[in-house]
């Protein structure tokens, strides 16, 4: 088959080999990628991939939720894929899934083409879709413009067995790492950006088992390093570092690293600090290494005090030089704290999973957070953090649910609620004064002095805007709502008949269902 290189209109996907026909063998009742997340498990086990799926429950653990609701999780993964130089990703999955990422991934900034290997139902079954995908990473395979090539199997090539683990590990001295990142077993976007990341750390560590590995362009620290896991303001890890500079200790790289190398330099840290505890699969690899991991953060006077001690103890840093370092930075952090206090309840709740650590330091600033809801899983690594809230009165939920947010915003009425989209939406509704969480919260330095007055600008000028909400809310009021929804020159044409008659059509599907199910 001849390669083909086109472009889609908005020139973000690159069709890589084979014919844009979207279709799977697998019995999820004509729904593909949408079908019922049990559906597509057990056609993935069927297809041999329990060993990746139990990983991911024991990494990922959902809990009484089948999955929040957030975004496609391979955007996490492919995200952190664009993010890296010298690195090509190509995707394989359904047309509208990789449409979609692909939209997604260049509308928050990506500056490159994605990769895209198609199917259809004969290719799927056949195993040519496998070798249309070796074929494809073969053709890219250029040492002159890429250190490593990341694969990642969707939903329907995951739950049809397509093994991205018989990929060469190399080709030509490009490093090739495969990747399932199915919705059916990684929660989130979030939490799919330690899939890559374990894999990557993985692929690294390996290498410098067998034998010397190039040196990172930034060179060699000249102190003992910690590594930092989690994506952060770019403010953050200098922050860390200048807390750090007492107990003479460097700040290693913060990973999902920017390029290859820096997967290196993590791994030579001396401990690694889970900044968000979800990254378990980068826990691993560090474990494996024999590097220590430290959980939580400097956030706040209190955080950065324990946090600080913990290092401390992971290095094996003397007593006094801990001491130093508190001493020359925790006044500092509760000055600011004082000059920029925040009066008021808030809700919290987000997908990113730094949530608790944004608790924390709101309280310290003077607010009262009754609830913060997360969509990320709870760890061992998290431990610090909800401890610290559930003993000033906060109820920390994991594994949060839309519904589990927006109902603890109706019941608490707070002055302000952050949130995702759909709780932002659902509180301006209320005239509840409201945040997004990741682009007007996450999206700001938390660590050290620098972020102990951070938040308080922001949410401060959000709570006063109640009064502006109130007249909005009576202005608008019984606008664009039930039957009045949409653009209308007269009266809705209301016909309840149409609801009485759905209803009842609605009921007698459950009658049956319920049948079904006795039978």
């Amino acid at each position: 088959m001849t390669e083909e290189a086109e472009y889609d209109a908005a020139g973000s996907a690159e069709v890589i080999r084979g014919e844009p026909i979207p279709a799977a063998p697998v019995d999820t009742g004509g729904q593909g990628c949408h079908a019922e997340a049990a559906k597509m498990d057990a056609a993935a086990r069927m297809a041999g991939q329990s060993e990746i799926l139990d990983r991911y429950a024991a990494d990922y653990p959902q809990g009484p939720h089948d999955k929040p609701q957030s975004m496609c999780p391979a955007f996490g993964s492919l995200r952190v894929g664009l993010r890296m130089r010298r690195v090509a990703t190509v995707l394989s999955g359904s047309a509208c899934c990789v449409y979609g990422l692909s939209f997604v991934s260049h509308f928050y900034g990506a500056r490159r083409s994605v990769g895209y290997v198609p199917f259809n139902s004969e290719t799927l079954v056949t195993g040519k879709l496998f070798e249309d995908i070796r074929a494809a990473v073969h053709d890219l395979a250029d040492p002159a413009r890429y250190d490593a090539i990341i694969v990642t199997n969707l939903c329907v090539p995951t739950a049809s067995g397509v093994p991205l683990r018989l990929l060469p590990d190399e080709i030509d001295g490009v490093r090739i790492v495969g990747i399932d990142v199915p919705g059916f077993g990684v929660p989130t976007h979030a939490e799919a950006k330690d899939v890559l990341a374990g894999a990557m750390l993985n692929y690294a560590r390996r290498e410098a088992e067998a034998g010397p590995v190039a040196r990172p362009t930034s060179g060699k620290h000249d102190r003992p390093t910690l590594a930092l896991l989690g994506e952060m303001f770019p403010v953050d890890p200098i922050s860390i570092g200048q807390l750090l500079a007492p107990m003479g200790l460097g700040v290693g790289p913060v990973v999902p690293c920017r390029e290859w190398r820096e997967l290196y330099a993590a791994l030579d840290c001396g401990v690694a600090a889970a900044i968000h505890p979800f990254y378990t699969a980068s826990i691993r690899e560090f474990q494996a290494a024999g590097r220590g991991v430290v959980g939580s953060a400097p956030v706040g006077h209190d955080g950065t005090a324990a946090w600080l001690a913990a290092i401390g103890e992971a290095f094996g840093v003397g007593a006094s030089k801990v001491a130093a370092a508190q001493n020359a930075f925790l006044p500092a952090i509760r000055g600011a704290l004082a000059s920029a206090p925040i009066k008021g309840t808030i809700t919290l709740s987000g997908y990113e999973g730094s949530e608790l650590l944004v608790a924390r330091l709101l309280i310290e600033s003077g607010a009262e957070v009754p609830y913060v809801g997360t969509a990320c899983g709870r760890t061992e690594w998290s431990r610090a953090d909800r401890d610290w809230l559930e003993a000033r009165g906060v109820k920390v939920k994991f594994r949060a649910s839309l519904e589990d947010d927006c109902a603890a915003m109706e019941a608490i009425r707070p002055d302000l609620a952050i949130g995702t989209t759909p709780v932002v939406q659902k509180a301006k509704e209320m005239a509840t004064p409201a945040l997004y969480f990741t682009n007007l919260i996450s999206a700001r330095p938390l660590m050290g002095p620098a972020g102990a007055a951070s938040l308080a600008q922001v949410v401060n000028a959000a709570i006063a805007g109640k009064a502006r909400m109130d007249r909005m809310k009576d202005f608008f009021d019984g606008v664009g709502t039930e039957d009045s929804t949409g653009i209308w020159e007269g009266s809705p044409n209301l016909h309840p008949e149409f609801r009485d008659r759905n209803m009842k059509k609605l009921e007698k599907q459950a009658r049956a269902r319920k049948a079904a199910e006795m039978i």
